[in-house]
């Protein structure tokens, strides 16, 4: 899900980076009270930052604290959406990406939550729950290329998630493409 251009860009910003700040985040999927599978995403805040007013997977950067990148997607759920760690089933992790804009190396993992919870969202990050049905997301009738002005390019094509009414790009589109890369081997 990455624009054709960003993959030589990427490797060269890579190498000249500095050490990146590492984060960890969460694809929890969950049912809801219908039984109907989920997939949770959110809605970043507006602040003044380059992921302002993103679609996101709940997730955050390392604290003090944290054992591993694991721990920190865990942590950082439970604070953003109020899942308890011990609610989450751990399936696996994915790719890391590297998001030039804000130097980070993020660690995606996989989670599974058998029953339906209750979130309830930090205020200070957390603008709206973004909960999509696994079957709208893997429908690939909502996968679109748009064009975009980034805080990197101005008007560029980029391939897209449109879910619930959201555009969901970059970082977090590049990681749901892999699970639904995933999802579509087992399915």
């Amino acid at each position: 899900m990455a624009p054709a251009f960003r993959f030589q860009e990427l490797e060269a910003i890579r190498s000249r980076a500095k050490t990146p700040k590492e984060a960890g985040v969460m694809a929890l999927f969950y049912p809801d009270v219908r039984q109907i599978a989920h997939l949770l995403l959110i809605l970043r805040k507006t602040y003044k930052g380059v992921h302002s007013n993103q679609i996101a997977f709940p997730g955050g950067k390392v604290e003090k604290g944290d054992g591993d990148l694991l721990a920190t997607a865990l942590r950082e759920t439970q604070e953003e959406v109020g899942v308890p760690i011990s609610a989450v089933q751990v399936v696996r992790s994915l790719s890391q990406v590297y998001i030039p804009p804000s130097n980070f190396e993020v660690q995606p993992f996989i989670g599974l939550c058998p029953e339906p919870l209750p979130f309830s969202l930090q205020e200070s990050e957390v603008e709206a729950l973004v909960e999509v049905r696994v079957a709208d997301f893997m429908d690939d009738a909502n996968i679109r290329t748009q064009q975009l002005s980034t805080s990197y390019a101005e008007n560029v094509q980029v391939p897209t998630f449109y879910l619930n009414g959201h555009t969901v790009w970059g970082a977090t589109a590049m990681m749901m493409s892999e699970i639904k890369e995933l999802l579509e081997q087992v399915l």
